[in-house]
C-alpha cells in the first residue's frame, strides 16, 4: 500500500525494521540514540549547536507550533499570521487558544505572502512582536518564501516562528544565516520520511534562556525542556515515542546519503508526474503551474454527478493507494502527497490507478468536468 498522502508518509523497509523491537527510553544505548537524532534535526536545519537547539515532544506538529507559540510569546503577546489556508487558521487558533493575539493578514488563496504587505502590516503595528508563518501549506499546496519573510521581519527587528512541518527537509533552510528565527517546528512524519509520533523544534538558545516561565504549561514549555537537555548524560525529560525516534534515526541516516537537494528534486518531479497526469484525466489541478509546490497538490473534484470522494477513495485504495478522504479547500477536491520514499515511476502508476478509480465510480475523461483551470503544456 503506498500513502499518497501529506503525512504520514511511505517509508523505506529500513525505517519500519527499526519499530520492530522495543526500547527502553532511559537505557544509556537509547539516550544516545534520542541525542543523535536531535543532533541530526540540528543539522537539517543548518542550524549551529553553539546558537540552536532541537527539542523533540511526542506527539503531532500541532503540540510543538503552540509549544512554540506559549515560550516565546508572553501572554497577551500579539503576532502577526497570514492567513495562507487551513494550516495558518490552526495556527492562529493555537494562538488565540493559548492567550497569546493572532492578528491576520489575509492571502488570496492562490496567492503568496506578498512581502510587501508583511512589512506595512509590522510597521502599522509596533505592539506585533512576532510573525508566524507556514511555510508549506497544505491546505493549498502553496509553498512561502518563509526565509524572505523572515528577512524582512528581522530588518524590522520582529521575531519569527515557522511551521515547517510539511516543508522541513526538503524545502531550503539555513537557521545560521536567520537570527530572527526563535522557532521551525517540524515532524519525524514528512519530508524526513520518518513514522509519526515525534516533533520537533529547533530554536535559538539565547531566546529559549530568555523565555523561561511564559508558556504557562509545563509540558509545552520549551525552555524547561531545554534546561533539561543541560543535565549530564540527559536524555528525554519524559516518556519519549522510543520506536518512532529509533526509526527516525535510520531515517536520518538514509536522508544524509540521498540530501535535501536530491530529495527536493524527487518529490518535484513526483509532483510533475502528477500534476501533468489529473491532466491527461481531464481534471483540473487547484494551482496553476507557477504556484504550486512540490509537497502536495489539491486537485478540483471533478464535475460529474457520480463524484463521492469518499468512494474514490476506497476505489483508489484497492488498487494499492492511500489518499486522504477530506480536502482542505474552499471548493471540492482531493489531495494527494508528493513526498514520501517513493519515485516517479510509482507516482505515473498512482495516476493510471486514479484513472480506474474514476472510472469504477462511473467518470471518464469526457465526463470529469470542466478543463483545467490553467491549462499549459505539458512538461517534457
Amino acid at each position: 500500500m503506498l500513502l499518497l498522502i501529506p503525512g504520514p508518509v511511505t517509508t523505506d523497509a529500513r525505517v519500519k525494521a527499526a519499530m520492530a523491537q522495543d526500547y527502553a527510553p532511559w537505557d544509556n544505548d537509547f539516550r544516545e540514540t534520542y541525542r543523535q537524532v536531535c543532533a541530526g534535526v540540528l543539522g537539517v536545519a543548518e542550524a549551529s549547536p553553539d546558537e540552536h537547539a532541537a527539542l523533540a515532544l511526542p506527539g503531532c506538529g500541532h503540540f510543538a507550533v503552540e509549544a512554540a507559540i506559549r515560550t516565546f510569546m508572553p501572554p497577551g503577546g500579539r503576532l502577526l499570521a497570514p492567513s495562507t489556508g487551513a494550516y495558518a487558521s490552526r495556527l492562529q487558533k493555537l494562538a488565540g487558544e493559548a492567550g497569546r493575539v493572532a492578528v491576520p493578514l489575509p492571502v488570496g488563496a492562490t496567492e503568496r505572502v506578498d512581502p510587501v504587505a508583511v512589512a506595512a502590516a509590522l510597521e502599522r503595528d509596533p505592539t506585533l512582536t512576532h510573525l508566524a508563518l507556514v511555510y508549506s501549506e497544505t491546505g493549498s499546496g502553496i509553498c512561502h518564501d518563509v526565509p524572505e519573510l523572515a528577512r524582512i521581519a528581522h530588518a524590522m527587528g520582529r521575531r519569527v516562528i515557522v511551521d515547517a512541518v510539511s516543508a522541513f527537509g526538503a524545502l531550503p533552510l539555513n537557521l545560521s544565516a536567520l537570527p530572527a528565527v526563535d522557532a521551525v517546528v517540524l515532524t519525524a512524519n514528512k519530508c524526513l520520511e520518518g513514522l509519526p509520533g515525534a516533533a520537533f523544534v529547533v530554536a535559538r538558545i539565547d531566546r529559549l534562556e530568555a523565555a523561561r516561565g511564559n508558556a504557562g504549561s509545563w509540558s509545552l514549555d520549551l525552555a524547561d525542556i531545554y534546561q533539561h537537555t543541560l543535565v549530564p548524560n540527559a536524555g528525554p525529560r519524559f516518556t519519549p515515542p522510543a520506536p518512532t525516534l529509533a526509526a527516525l534515526a535510520v531515517a536520518l541516516d538514509l536522508y544524509r546519503q540521498e540530501g535535501r537537494v536530491a530529495r527536493l528534486a524527487r518529490y518535484t518531479a513526483n509532483m510533475r508526474t502528477l500534476y501533468d497526469g489529473v491532466i491527461e484525466l481531464g481534471l483540473a489541478p487547484n494551482l496553476p503551474r507557477d504556484l504550486q509546490g512540490p509537497i502536495v497538490v489539491n486537485v478540483c473534484a471533478p464535475d460529474a454527478p457520480t463524484w463521492n470522494l469518499q468512494l474514490f477513495v476506497d476505489a483508489l485504495k484497492a488498487r494499492g493507494y492511500v489518499l486522504s478522504n477530506f480536502s482542505n479547500t474552499e471548493h471540492p477536491s482531493f489531495r494527494v502527497g508528493c513526498i514520501g520514499a517513493f519515485g516517479a515511476e510509482q507516482m505515473r502508476l498512482a495516476v493510471d490507478a486514479m484513472g480506474g478509480a474514476l472510472r469504477d465510480i462511473g467518470i471518464t475523461r469526457e465526463s470529469a468536468g470542466a478543463p483545467p483551470r490553467f491549462p499549459q503544456p505539458l512538461i517534457a
